[in-house]
C-alpha cells in the first residue's frame, strides 16, 4: 500500500500546499518527457509478493510488528494488516537466467521468513485471500501501526461523507456486506510484477499489459472464497475496488481502484496528467521540495490504483526511470508457479509491445476491459474477444496462442532455455488440467465439504512441498 508518511492527520492548508507542489513536479515530469530523460539501454525486472502469517490452526495471526523486528533485510515490509508482510524483489536485467536467480532468491528470503515467523509461532502462506479468515477480524486494531494506514482510512471515509465501504459482490454465490474501514482491503494479496523500460517502448508495454491482463487473471486466479462464500474466480478484483472505495450512495468520486479508462496515446505522461486532473489527494504528506525526485507525484499516484499502473522511480544514482506495475495477479499458490507466472507476463509482454502491429489498434479498450473482468469472474472458462474481432474460449487462446507466443518472446529476450521450458511448461500444465489455485480450492471444497480450515491446512501442506498446483492431490 505504498511509503510510509509522518502524520495522520491533515488540515485544508496541507492539501492547497500539496496540490501546487504536485502541480509542478507534473509540470516538470512532462519537460522530462520531452527531453527523453527516460531512455535506458536494458529492460529491468522485479517483483513484490504479499503473504498471510497464520498460525498452526491457519487462523491469521496478526504479528508482522513482531516479525518485522525480527527480519535483517530490507525486501520485506509490511502491509496494511498485522496479518501481512510483503516480500521484494532485487531488480535485474530481463535476460539470461533471471528467471533462475528470482526463484532462488524467492525461496532463500522465504526459507528466512518462515525461520523466523517460526520463533513467534506462526508460519508464511501465499494465497490470494485466505479461506480462514472472518471479517470481524479486520477491524483498526489489526491494522499495521503506521501513519499511512491511519490517514488513508481517515481520507477515504471523508470522501465516503462517514458512510461505511459497502461490499456487494455477485458470483456463484452472493455477498453483501459492510465494513466500517478499509481494512477489507487486507483480505486480498497479490504478486506484483514490475517492468522497467525505457521510454520510448513504454506505451506500447503499457497497452500491453492492458491487454493481456484478461488471460493473465485467468491463468493464474487463487481467490475464490471470501468469508466462506464461493464469489469470483479472482474475489480479489471487486474486493479491492469496493474495500477502498471513495464514493457512497449520494456522493460520487472517481475510483481509486481501477482499469483505467483508456490506452496510452503517446507517452505515460498522459497517465499522470490524469492523476492531477481526475484524482483528489488523499495523503497531502509536505516531503522533499525539488521537483527532479517527484516525491509528491509518486506519493499521489500510490493513492490510485490501476490495475496496470505506471511509475516513476529514482534509482541509486538518482537517475529517474520509468516502470509498469502488473497488480492482476494473485500470491500463490506455490513458489515457482509464482515465478512462472512472471515469465508468462514477462515473454508476452515484450511480444505484444514489439509486434509490427500494435495489438491496441485491433482490440477497443471496452472489450480488453470487459475481457479482465469477465475473465476475473469466470477464470479459464470465460470467453472473451481478441484481436482478430472474435471471442474465443481463454484457455484455448492461452495454449493454441499465448504460451507458445510467450515462450517466443522469451526466447527473443534470451532467456535460459531450461527456464523457459520449466515454468511454461508449469503454466501449460496448470491451463490445459483446469488446475490454477481457484479450480484446485474449489475442488477440494466440492469433495470434502466447506470446511474452510480444512481446505487452509491442506493447501498449506501442499504449498510447502514447493510442487506446483497443478501436481497438487484432493
Amino acid at each position: 500500500m505504498g511509503q510510509e508518511i509522518a502524520q495522520g492527520h491533515f488540515h485544508k492548508h496541507d492539501f492547497s500546499v500539496f496540490e501546487s507542489r504536485l502541480a509542478t513536479e507534473t509540470r516538470y515530469l512532462a519537460e522530462c518527457f520531452q527531453k527523453n530523460v527516460f531512455d535506458i539501454s536494458h529492460t529491468r525486472a522485479g517483483f513484490e509478493l504479499e503473504s498471510w502469517l497464520i498460525d498452526d490452526s491457519c487462523q491469521p495471526a496478526p504479528k508482522n510488528e513482531e516479525f518485522l523486528k525480527r527480519i535483517d533485510t530490507n525486501l520485506v515490509s509490511p502491509e496494511l494488516s498485522r496479518y501481512n508482510i510483503e516480500l521484494n524483489s532485487l531488480p535485474r536485467t530481463l535476460t539470461g537466467n533471471v528467471f533462475n536467480k528470482m526463484l532462488r532468491e524467492l525461496e532463500h528470503n522465504w526459507t528466512r521468513c518462515n525461520e523466523i515467523a517460526g520463533e513467534l509461532d506462526a508460519e508464511m502462506l501465499i494465497i490470494g485471500i485466505l479461506p480462514t479468515l472472518q471479517s470481524d477480524l479486520l477491524g483498526l486494531d489489526t491494522m499495521s501501526d503506521m501513519c499511512r494506514y491511519r490517514a488513508l482510512n481517515e481520507q477515504v471515509l471523508r470522501l465516503r461523507k462517514g458512510e461505511p465501504v459497502v461490499l456487494e459482490i455477485e458470483g456463484q454465490e452472493r455477498l453483501h456486506t459492510f465494513h466500517e474501514n478499509v481494512m477489507l482491503e487486507s483480505a486480498a494479496t497479490s504478486f506484483q510484477l514490475h517492468l522497467q523500460v525505457g521510454q520510448s517502448q513504454a506505451a506500447r508495454a503499457y497497452n500491453a499489459a492492458i491487454i493481456l491482463s484478461a488471460p493473465l487473471v485467468a491463468a493464474t486466479a487463487n481467490s475464490p472464497f471470501l468469508f466462506g462464500t464461493d464469489l469470483w474466480d479472482e474475489t480479489r478484483i471487486p474486493l479491492f475496488e469496493q474495500a477502498v472505495s471513495v464514493s457512497s450512495e449520494n456522493n460520487y468520486n472517481e475510483p481509486r481502484v481501477t482499469f483505467g479508462t483508456g490506452y496510452v496515446k503517446e507517452s505515460l505522461m498522459e497517465c499522470f496528467t490524469e492523476n492531477i486532473k481526475r484524482y483528489p489527494v488523499l495523503l497531502p504528506e509536505m516531503l522533499n521540495e525539488n521537483p527532479a525526485y517527484f516525491s509528491h507525484l509518486c506519493l499521489h499516484n500510490s493513492t490510485i490504483w490501476r490495475w496496470n499502473r505506471p511509475l516513476v522511480g529514482i534509482d541509486d544514482k538518482g537517475q529517474p526511470h520509468l516502470r509498469i506495475e502488473n497488480r492482476v495477479i494473485p500470491a500463490g499458490p506455490s513458489l515457482v508457479d509464482t515465478i512462472a507466472n512472471a515469465a508468462l507476463f514477462y515473454g508476452l509482454t515484450y511480444m505484444l509491445s514489439t509486434d509490427e502491429v500494435a495489438p491496441e489498434s485491433c482490440l477497443p479498450f471496452e472489450h480488453a476491459k470487459n475481457n479482465f473482468y469477465t475473465a476475473a469472474r469466470y477464470g479459464l472458462g470465460a470467453r472473451i474477444h481478441w484481436l482478430n474481432g472474435k471471442e474465443i474460449n481463454i484457455k484455448d487462446l492461452l495454449l493454441t496462442q499465448l504460451i507458445p507466443l510467450a515462450r517466443v518472446g522469451l526466447e527473443k529476450l534470451k532467456i535460459d532455455a531450461s527456464d523457459i521450458e520449466l515454468l511454461l511448461n508449469i503454466i501449460e500444465e496448470r491451463v490445459g488440467l483446469n488446475r490454477n489455485g481457484t479450480a484446485w480450492q474449489q475442488a477440494f471444497v466440492r469433495r470434502n465439504g466447506r470446511d474452510m480450515q480444512a481446505l487452509t491446512m491442506a493447501y498449506r501442506e501442499h504449498q510447502r512441498t514447493g510442487k506446483p498446483v497443478h501436481e497438487w492431490g484432493l
